[in-house]
C-alpha cells in the first residue's frame, strides 16, 4: 500500500510515544536528539539563536539537543550566558548532550606546536560542555600526511586531549567527517591507538566522502565505527513520497546500530535543501519512529 507523506507523518505521531520512553527493558532500543546543524540556515540568518534551541527542540518533541560551537563561539567561557542556556534547557525538560566543535585547529596537526594549540583551542568547549551538563564534545581527526602518519598524529592529539576531557568527566568523541576520518576503517585504527575509554566515535550515516569522487561504503563505515560509538548521527538529506531517505536505507543502517549493542540517542541532522529545515527535522523523526517499533 502506498503512503503518502502527510498519512506517513500521522501515523508516525501515534507511534511516537513508543519510542518516548525511556531505553531499557519494556523501552525503545534507542530515543532521538537533535543536532544544531539541522536548523543553520536559519540560524545563520538570525531567525532565532542558540539560547532558543531547546525550545526549539521541545516544539518538536525531541527531549535532547547537540549543539554546535559556531552558533556561540564567543560564549564558550560566558558563565552568565552558559548558566541561561542550561536553565533553558531544563525549563524545557531537555537534555543537552555534546557540543560539535569546529574551527579550532587540526588535533593531527603535523606541526607540533600547532597541534599542541589545537588540543588547548578545545579546552574552552570542555569547560562549557561540563558547565552545560554534556556528556561529550564532538571534534575532527584532521592531519595529513600518509595514511600511517596521519593515523599516528590524530591519535596523539586525540589522546591528549581524551586525558584533558577525562580531568573534566566528560567524553572527546570523533565523527567521521572528510579526509582520512570518513575511512571507517582508518578512523577506528585511531581510536584503538589513543586506547582511551573516554575517546570514541560518532558514526554519522552520510559523511563518508574522503575526497573529490572518493568516498567510502557508509554501511562498512558505520559498522566499523560503532564498537567505539557513544552517540549516533542520523544524517538526512531527502525523502520520498514513503517518508524514506532516498540516500540512506534507515532499517539498515539502525540494524547496525543495534546490533552492535548501542542504547543511547540517535541524532536527527538534517542537511538538505529540497524539505524545509523543520520539515526535513519532521521527516527524520518520524523515520526514525517508525524504525524503532520495526526493530522493536
Amino acid at each position: 500500500m502506498r503512503v503518502d507523506r502527510r498519512e506517513f507523518l500521522a501515523l508516525s505521531a501515534g507511534l511516537a510515544a513508543g519510542c518516548a520512553a525511556p531505553a531499557g527493558k519494556g523501552g525503545p532500543l534507542y530515543r532521538i536528539s537533535l543536532a544544531e546543524w539541522s536548523f543553520h540556515r536559519a540560524l545563520r540568518a538570525g531567525e532565532w539563536t542558540n539560547l532558543e534551541f531547546p525550545s526549539k527542540a521541545r516544539a518538536l518533541g525531541i527531549e535532547a539537543v547537540e549543539y554546535v560551537n559556531s552558533f556561540f563561539e564567543e560564549k564558550a567561557r560566558d558563565e552568565p550566558y552558559l548558566e541561561e542556556l542550561k536553565r533553558r534547557a531544563d525549563g524545557e525538560g531537555v537534555r543537552s548532550l555534546l557540543i560539535m566543535c569546529d574551527g579550532d585547529g587540526d588535533l593531527g596537526d603535523p606541526d607540533a606546536s600547532r597541534r599542541a594549540r589545537a588540543v588547548e583551542n578545545h579546552v574552552r568547549w570542555l569547560e562549557a560542555a561540563r558547565a552545560l551538563g554534556c556528556h561529550s564534545i564532538r571534534v575532527n581527526a584532521a592531519s595529513a600526511g600518509t595514511f600511517e602518519e596521519q593515523a599516528r598524529l590524530a591519535a596523539d592529539g586525540l589522546r591528549r586531549l581524551a586525558e584533558k576531557g577525562g580531568a573534566f568527566g566528560l567524553n572527546v568523541i570523533v565523527e567521521n567527517h572528510g579526509g582520512l576520518s570518513s575511512h571507517g576503517g582508518w578512523l577506528a585504527g585511531v581510536i584503538r591507538a589513543v586506547g582511551l575509554p573516554n575517546c570514541g566515535t560518532l558514526p554519522d550515516f552520510g559523511n563518508f566522502r574522503i575526497s573529490g569522487e572518493e568516498s567510502y561504503d557508509r554501511y562498512r563505515g558505520v559498522e566499523e565505527l560503532m564498537p567505539f560509538a557513544k552517540a549516533v548521527s542520523a544524517k538526512s538529506h531527502e525523502f520520498d513520497a514513503e517518508g524514506r531517505e532516498v540516500h540512506t536505507d534507515y532499517l539498515r543502517m539502525m540494524r547496525i546500530v543495534v546490533g552492535a549493542g548501542y542504547r543511547g540517542f540517535v541524532g536527527i541532522e538534517y542537511e538538505g535543501s529540497k524539505h524545509s529545515e523543520e520539515e526535513g527535522v519532521r521527516l527524520t523523526n518520524a523515520l526514525l519512529e517508525r524504525v524503532c517499533e520495526e526493530l522493536s
